[in-house]
C-alpha cells in the first residue's frame, strides 16, 4: 500500500481498461522554477513563470510550479515560502545536470532540460521540444472537505522495459504576494504564482493501471480558492517526466 502522507494511506483500486499506452495527443509539460525572494535575479524568472502560466504557449497545457529554496534565507531575508524539502528536490536534479548546476533562478522543463529561469527564449524552446515527446496519460482530481483535501489519481500501467517511475503530487497556491523588507530585494513587492506548499512522493507505477486516493490536511493560511493539485510521473533514475496533470481544488 502506498502512502500519500504518514497519516493517510492511499487506497489502490484496479482499473480495468484504463489507458496505459503512450499518448500521441499534445501533452502537458511540467515547468519547475527554483527561486528565492532573497535572490535579486529571481523576480524576473518569477514573472516569466507567471507569463507561461497565463499565456499557455502550447496546444497542450504548460503546468508550472514555483519551488522556493531555503539556502538564501540566511542572507538577510527569510523567504516565507521556502522549505528545505524544495532545496532537496533541486539537489536531486544535480545527479542529472551536475553538482555545479544548483543555482537560482533555475528552471527545469519536464525533468530533462535546465536553464536560467529568466531566459524566456530558451524556456519556450525547451517547452516546445518537450512537447514533441510522447507522454503517459494521467488524471488528478482534488476536492476540499472541511480541513482536508481529498486527492484521486488515475495512474497508467508502467510501460515494459522502462525505468521505475515514481508518482509525485504537489499542492500549489496562486496569487501570493510578499513585501520584502531586507536582503537583495529589500523594498520590493513580489508576486508569485504556483507556489508549492507541499510535495510528496506517493508511490510508483505498477504493471497494472490503478486509482490512488488519499487526503492531505490543509494549512489554515492557505487560500483554498487559489490552490491547485499537480501530479506527475517521474523516472527514478533519469528524472524525466513521463506525464503531468493538474486540477483546481474544488469545494465538495
Amino acid at each position: 500500500m502506498h502512502k500519500l502522507v504518514a497519516a493517510a494511506a492511499l487506497v489502490l483500486l484496479g482499473v480495468d481498461g484504463s489507458p496505459s499506452s503512450i499518448s500521441n495527443t499534445k501533452p502537458s509539460i511540467l515547468v519547475e522554477l527554483f527561486t528565492s525572494e532573497g535572490c535579486s535575479s529571481c523576480p524576473a524568472a518569477d514573472a516569466l513563470l507567471a507569463r507561461l502560466h497565463a499565456e499557455q504557449p502550447l496546444t497542450g497545457e504548460v503546468i508550472v510550479l514555483e519551488f522556493h529554496v531555503d539556502y538564501w534565507d540566511r542572507l538577510g531575508w527569510k523567504d516565507p515560502f521556502s522549505s528545505a524539502a524544495f532545496t532537496r528536490r533541486q539537489q536531486e536534479y544535480s545527479r542529472v545536470f551536475g553538482s555545479e548546476r544548483i543555482y537560482t533562478p533555475q528552471m527545469v522543463v519536464d525533468g530533462e532540460a535546465e536553464l536560467i529561469g529568466s531566459d524566456e527564449r530558451e524556456a519556450r524552446r525547451a517547452i516546445e521540444k518537450a512537447a514533441e515527446r510522447s507522454h503517459l496519460p494521467l488524471r488528478v482530481t482534488a476536492r476540499a472537505a472541511g480541513a482536508v483535501v481529498r486527492l484521486s489519481m488515475d495512474a497508467p500501467s508502467r510501460p515494459a522495459d522502462t525505468e521505475p517511475i515514481d508518482i509525485l503530487v504537489a499542492l500549489a497556491e496562486d496569487g501570493l504576494t510578499s513585501v520584502v523588507k531586507r536582503g537583495e530585494n529589500g523594498g520590493r513587492t513580489l508576486d508569485h504564482v504556483a507556489v508549492v506548499r507541499r510535495i510528496e512522493k506517493t508511490g510508483a507505477l505498477d504493471a497494472d493501471a490503478f486509482v490512488a486516493q488519499g487526503e492531505w490536511r490543509l494549512d489554515p493560511s492557505w487560500r483554498r480558492a487559489n490552490l491547485r493539485a499537480v501530479a506527475w510521473l517521474q523516472g527514478r533514475k533519469s528524472h524525466r517526466v513521463y506525464g503531468t496533470a493538474s486540477a483546481t481544488v474544488e469545494d465538495r
